[in-house]
């Protein structure tokens, strides 16, 4: 197991290399650097003439090394990385990067992580309940919830939520994790509610679209398995009809949807974003949207290179439980 660990983990750093390439020439594509940002707040809040801010943005332009080419720009920030863990220095922050990462990544992983979990158990529960009672009115009606999970998008869930709560019920307290007594307050059950209350919303829209595709994978996966012909024997020996279903077909149809969960992380940290965004909750999201909208390259080149380490992490781990699951796996990988 540990030397297949290894060999997926240097597989993903020419993939990683790639994808840093890749991102850092579309992020630098659009015309404009923080420099243009710099002079264009110049002229219009403080009241520069062109010339004036154009100087200043030159040598702030040159100070921080945006006047080189991209390519110097991207093997600057690369070499940073791997000789010094350094991602470079956020221009809207005035701070490194990694500081700013430090703040808002873990709490992006943290709510995604949740929604990944709930989105696990109920989804593979309504899946199994639905397959288990296939064309009754349950079976409709999960059917139904699934289809809407899949096809709604999630910032507009975000955005009627959001109308709801802001519009019709009144509530302030939009886009923090705590209310104010709260904020610097140690950890209690208080606190603890108090952040259930101001992040429900980003966790329920993601898990639900998490949910929908988990219940409609099983659901699926289990109805084949159903009819396999190990299944028919099972019944024929004469278990009951829960010991054929959780014994025997539960666990097979299980393993498409552990190789699933290799891409529904990632999926559940976009959700996470896209409603972060909505919300103006101090994560990854908001963080990334801002500093493209200024030409913050080093903090955008850096999340986005952590949203692309997620994905292989998520199909590393999945390879990983689909191996301890399956001994066929084992066997025709060499794993031990």
């Amino acid at each position: 197991m540990l030397r297949f660990l290894l060999v997926r983990i240097a597989s993903a750093i020419p993939v990683l290399f790639i994808l840093s390439v890749v991102t850092f020439a579309i992020i630098q594509a659009p015309p404009g650097d923080y420099a243009d940002y710099i002079r264009s707040q110049l002229m219009n809040q403080g009241g520069a003439s062109f010339e004036q801010a154009d100087a200043q943005a030159q040598a702030y332009r040159k100070e921080h090394g945006l006047d080189k080419p991209m390519i110097v720009q991207y093997f600057n920030w690369v070499g940073g990385i791997v000789t010094k863990g350094d991602f470079g220095y956020s221009m809207v922050y005035n701070k490194p990067v990694a500081d700013v990462v430090g703040e808002r990544l873990p709490r992006t992983l943290a709510l995604a992580l949740v929604c990944h979990i709930l989105a696990s158990i109920l989804g593979i529960g309504f899946g199994i309940w639905a397959a288990t009672r296939q064309y009754s009115w349950i079976d409709n009606l999960l059917a139904g919830i699934s289809f809407l999970g899949m096809t709604v998008p999630r910032f507009l869930m975000a955005l009627i939520i959001v109308y709801i709560l802001v519009f019709q019920l009144n509530v302030s307290e939009i886009g923090s994790f705590f209310s104010p007594q709260y904020g610097g307050a140690p950890w209690s059950w208080g606190k603890f509610v108090d952040l259930v209350k101001h992040v429900w919303p980003v966790v329920a829209i993601a898990t639900f679209g998490g949910l929908a595709y988990n219940m409609r994978i099983m659901r699926g996966n289990l109805l084949d398995t159903l009819n396999a012909q190990y299944v028919e024997t099972a019944r024929a020996k004469g278990l009951s009809g829960g010991a054929v279903v959780m014994r025997h077909a539960v666990p097979n149809a299980l393993h498409p949807l552990i190789m699933y969960q290799g891409v529904v992380l990632p999926y559940m940290l976009t959700g996470e974003i896209e409603t972060a965004i909505i919300f103006t909750l101090p994560t990854v999201g908001p963080a990334i949207v801002g500093s493209m909208a200024v030409g913050d390259v080093y903090v955008t080149a850096t999340f986005m290179m952590v949203l692309s380490a997620t994905l292989i992490i998520g199909n590393i781990i999945a390879d990983v439980l689909l191996a301890l699951l399956d001994p066929r796996v084992r066997q025709q990988g060499g794993i031990h």
